[in-house]
């Protein structure tokens, strides 16, 4: 069974290349499987399975980081890049443009403040 830690020292090469060699280890075990082979091999396909899908998980977070690196500092960025929130969330008003106010809503402000009263105790 292959450890995440430890992929994540390996290069892109080095990845690409287990990943072949798990996939066909889980090639020959599907064939075992069919052939009825041995308890132990039809029981290892599951651990070689997850293999894989750590070693595609590491890979693709690699990518991932590498074009975050890439568009650091860039006005737009890649839709795979971009903080994922709801529908709605990402067509909501910002705070400033929510606090903007139109010049009579500013004059009115201006002109009649709120009065305070002064309550006895």
């Amino acid at each position: 069974m292959v450890k995440a830690y430890e992929l994540r020292t390996q290069t892109k090469e080095e990845l690409l290349k287990t990943l072949a060699d798990l996939r066909k280890e889980a090639s020959e075990l599907a064939v075992a499987k069919v052939t009825g082979g041995a308890a132990s091999k039809v029981a290892k396909i599951g651990s070689v399975r997850k293999s894989i899908a750590r070693v595609l998980t590491v890979f693709n977070q690699q990518r991932k980081e590498g074009v975050r690196k890439a568009q650091a500092g860039m006005k737009y960025k890649s839709k795979d890049i971009r903080l994922k929130q709801t529908r709605a969330m990402r067509r909501a008003l910002t705070k400033q443009q929510q606090n903007k106010k139109t010049l009579k809503q500013q004059k009115k402000e201006t002109h009649f403040p709120q009065r305070r009263y002064a309550l006895k105790a």
